[in-house]
């Protein structure tokens, strides 16, 4: 028998109130830390699927050269350029055909590896060389074609690069558009068209006061050269500032 002064086991609570309160304090914790998780969790997997882009319409001036471009930050590639200032260049990047940049809208067209002809990679720098791609045909291009022309998609001819050029591997496709100069664009074709990249195909044209702009695509797009290149020109041209 217990002694009275021995509190009979069995009637003592099963927690004692140091206990309770180490268990109560666990909860919190662990309450505490699943809110935590949770959270980070989110945030987390939201700057993921952003992976660097931003569905943001800020507005930056962009000073290259002897011109100004006004761009909003959606539109530009790479997080660094997404400020006002004085650049060497700036890269954009754009849904094909709306010309549209990143949004909730546009997201899947920027994350869809299988399909690169939903998206045109732009390059816009000071200008280097006095011609741009269509005025190098004559003096620099015709030098490297080899073979008999061949006809290419939408009325473009194409011509392949000699093997001991600097360009071998690549194949030229030309289109004339007179009164304007000829339309000229390099590409590297996949053997496999199912294996084509965003950046297949690449031209560059003159814009503003002193600007190249090289534009780069999936060589699915050549059927749709001129709405391409005409698109891009429009543009860029909406985007100097005066």
């Amino acid at each position: 028998m217990n002694s009275p002064d021995v509190p009979d086991p069995n009637l003592l609570p099963l927690l004692s109130s140091r206990q309770v309160y180490k268990v109560t304090a666990a909860i919190g914790l662990l309450a505490a830390l699943a809110v935590a998780i949770s959270f980070t969790g989110r945030w987390f997997g939201e700057n993921l699927a952003l992976a660097g882009h931003t569905s943001s319409l800020e507005a930056y001036d962009i000073f290259i050269g002897q011109d100004h471009l006004r761009l909003p930050a959606n539109v530009i590639r790479f997080e660094s350029q997404r400020m006002t200032g004085v650049r060497e260049r700036v890269d954009l990047y754009l849904t094909w055909p709306a010309l549209a940049g990143y949004s909730n809208e546009t997201r899947d067209l920027f994350n869809d590896v299988d399909h690169p002809e939903k998206l045109i990679f732009l390059q816009i720098a000071q200008s280097t060389m006095s011609r741009d791609m269509s005025g190098r045909i004559e003096p620099i291009y015709r030098l490297v074609f080899e073979g008999a022309p061949r006809a290419g998609p939408a009325g473009l001819t194409r011509y392949d690069a000699k093997a001991s050029s600097s360009y071998a591997g690549e194949v030229f496709f030309t289109a004339s558009r007179l009164p304007r100069p000829a339309y000229v664009v390099r590409c590297l074709l996949p053997e496999d068209p199912a294996a084509s990249s965003s950046a297949d195909c690449q031209r560059d044209i003159h814009a503003g006061k002193d600007l190249t702009v090289l534009y780069r695509f999936s060589s699915k797009l050549l059927p749709e050269w001129q709405a391409i290149d005409e698109s891009i020109e429009s543009f860029v041209r909406s985007r100097l500032v005066p």
